[in-house]
């Protein structure tokens, strides 16, 4: 059975960075893609970024561009969302998620995590 659990989030001020994590077991192959995704109260979950599982090719949504940073450790089947600059409006429940290819549609991830709140304060 497949378990992708995301840890790092918490409460942080604007200006601050923190660092997401999704560890996973149970994959049945090494060459998933992995991406993040986001929900805040109220609105569609919503792509942030996303990873190839080579790590050669990475994708971010336009908000999140130049501040956060997907990588990923598959030795230890592990990825990351470095986050930089917060900002309020980053405030959302965070989901890793798992799937085929490396891109932004949530229809493309067969498996996700449970999700780990971030909450920016102005």
């Amino acid at each position: 059975q497949v378990q992708l659990v995301e840890s790092g989030g918490g409460l942080v001020q604007a200006g601050a960075s923190l660092r997401l994590s999704c560890a996973a077991s149970g994959l049945t192959r090494t060459t998933y893609a992995m991406a993040w995704f986001r929900q805040a109260p109220g609105k569609e979950r919503e792509f942030v970024a996303t990873i190839s599982w080579s790590g050669g090719s990475t994708g971010y949504a336009d908000s999140v561009k130049g501040r956060f940073t997907i990588s990923r450790d598959n030795a230890k089947n592990t990825w990351y969302l470095q986050m930089n600059s917060l900002k309020p409006e980053d405030t959302a429940v965070y989901y890793c998620a798992a799937g085929g290819r490396a891109i932004a549609t949530v229809e493309e991830y067969t498996h996700w995590g449970q999700g780990t709140q971030v909450t920016v304060s102005p």
